[in-house]
């Protein structure tokens, strides 16, 4: 399993979804995108964004201000 990491630390809503939507194209199965965001509501973003491509929220954390999501590419 690979990670890769997404900084969209300072993009607004919608950037940081669209990003790692287009970022995840080019994800393997199995593999995880690490995503890291400023804008609070990232925080309610990427689970919906998750659940709506059937791809799995494994964590998320934040500190000092930056939410970090890890998504695992599953379809």
């Amino acid at each position: 399993m690979t990670d890769h990491p997404l900084d969209t630390k300072g993009l607004q809503c919608p950037l940081p979804v669209l990003r790692a939507r287009k970022v995840l194209k080019a994800v393997a199965v199995g593999d995880t995108l690490t995503v890291e965001a400023t804008d609070p509501g990232a925080r309610r973003d990427f689970p919906a964004f998750c659940e709506a491509t059937g791809n799995r929220l494994l964590s998320v954390a934040e500190e000092d201000g930056v939410l970090r999501f890890v998504i695992e590419r599953v379809v």
